[in-house]
């Protein structure tokens, strides 16, 4: 159930921010096990001015590329989980786009589950690939 939040520089081509989007995607089905069809992904293009960034932080340099991915999921997932889904996600990006592996930057919030989150009606659902 991950709601993903992408912010971007405006100047990216459509098909690169398609890119990044089906990448971030891509890596939650291999990592966080989501069904194909969970794809909830908003992306945000921003101006220069609207992006704040460090040109290093942590030993790392950043440049007017960088990418913000925010992942919203339920919890229960493991460390090891989490840093395969980075690594995938980061990976991919820099794979498949002109954004340098150094320039994605990636920040998860979990939730404490189903009563989180609503898919439509008004309702809270009970998907079934979550039942335990």
């Amino acid at each position: 159930m991950p709601f993903v939040r992408i912010n971007l520089p405006k100047k990216l081509s459509l098909e690169t921010k398609n890119t990044i989007s089906q990448s971030i995607h891509e890596s939650l089905i291999a990592e966080f096990h989501i069904p194909q069809d969970d794809y909830f992904h908003v992306i945000e293009e921003l101006e220069p001015h609207q992006i704040k960034y460090p040109e290093s932080y942590l030993g790392i340099s950043h440049s007017a590329d960088i990418v913000y991915v925010q992942i919203t999921a339920g919890q229960g997932r493991t460390l090891e989980q989490k840093k395969k889904l980075y690594g995938q996600i980061a990976t991919r990006i820099a794979a498949s786009t002109e954004i340098t592996i150094n320039n994605v930057i990636i920040v998860l919030l979990e939730n404490n589950g189903l009563e989180n989150w609503s898919f439509g009606n008004g309702e809270i659902q009970e998907p079934k690939h979550l039942r335990k």
